[in-house]
């Protein structure tokens, strides 16, 4: 695959979770994000969004949003639980995108905020329509969505280099 392929990220909150006694990274889906899971995999399904690679943080609320989301998709991408992803920095989330192989054009990262906020307004340099007021607005609410697009390899992935071409939430 060229270099100049086009590459699309997706970037996934993970959906509403509970506060319990557990540990912060132990922390379960509230029934809410049980509900809004599926939704979100829905979704991707409907704009017709298909990983080939899924890198999902090693907290529990972000698997439990992966699993319920990847049983919406037509079919299952290879998925890598990437314990750098829970609390990394804009830097190290930039870095993480630098890894990929030029081999995956569409990847999704199932994470957390204020990274995943801080990812999708670092990487669009462009975006359609209002999505990019919209997406500061809304503030990046669990199980929202950023889909951003870029040619080049991942190892060219830096600030301004995407173009945001959807932004979605649950709550519309």
């Amino acid at each position: 695959m060229s270099v100049d392929t086009p590459r699309r990220i997706v970037l996934l909150r993970h959906a509403k979770a509970e506060w319990s006694d557990v540990s912060d990274h132990d922390r379960p889906l509230a029934d809410r994000g049980r509900k809004d899971a599926p939704v979100a995999g829905r979704w991707l399904a409907g704009a017709g969004v298909t990983p080939e690679l899924t890198l999902c943080s090693t907290a529990a609320r972000t698997r439990e949003t992966w699993k319920l989301a990847v049983h919406e998709l037509p079919q299952r991408p290879k998925t890598v639980y990437e314990e750098r992803l829970y609390e990394a920095s804009l830097g190290e989330l930039i870095a993480l995108l630098n890894e990929t192989s030029d081999d995956v054009s569409d990847l999704l990262v199932v994470g957390h905020n204020p990274g995943m906020h801080a990812l999708a307004d670092a990487l669009a340099g462009e975006a359609d329509g209002d999505l990019l007021p919209r997406m500061h607005r809304s503030g990046f609410p669990t199980a929202a969505m950023a889909v951003l697009t870029f040619n080049g390899s991942w190892k060219s992935v830096e600030h301004g280099v995407g173009r945001l071409v959807a932004y979605w939430t649950p709550q519309g």
